[in-house]
């Protein structure tokens, strides 16, 4: 099957039920999309499918073909992921990191949405991605700064 990446175009010669996270992972070598839990409850390992947060862990590659899947390598090429990550820097989110690929991608798709989201909002967009150092606070203002700058 082809599966467009990062806006380039790979084959891949995967089971049709395979896990979208081992096809970027494995056959493709992109490893900033984590695994965290493998039931799609911890949110490490979103990736935009068509610009809407996605659990790689349990979406199968099958039926990905002509979407636009987009992980944590190219985020910043967007300008709202570009502004997310300066704002992640700035407020200096990540502690240990290892859900910060997931929680950046579930924050540039809730701006790219709703570009000045209300708190609520945040909540939404951000529940279920879980940061085992509780970074949250520190995720919510990155993200109303990035909305500022977005």
């Amino acid at each position: 099957m082809q599966l467009n990446v990062n806006g380039s175009t790979h084959e891949v010669d995967v089971e049709p039920d395979t896990p979208l996270l081992w096809v970027i992972r494995e056959e493709i070598g992109l490893t900033g999309t984590k695994f965290g839990c493998g039931i799609a409850q911890c949110g490490a390992c979103t990736v935009l499918v068509d610009g809407l947060p996605t659990r790689s862990c349990l979406t199968p590659a099958e039926g990905l073909e002509g979407a636009k899947i987009t992980t944590i390598e190219t985020v910043e090429d967007d300008p709202v992921g570009k502004k997310v990550v300066e704002a992640w820097v700035d407020q200096q989110v990540p502690q240990c990191g290892y859900c910060q690929s997931g929680q950046v991608m579930a924050a540039t798709a809730l701006l790219t949405q709703t570009p000045n989201p209300s708190d609520a909002d945040i909540d939404a967009a951000m529940s279920g991605n879980i940061c085992r150092c509780g970074t949250y606070p520190r995720v919510r203002e990155a993200i109303k700064l990035a909305a500022k700058g977005a």
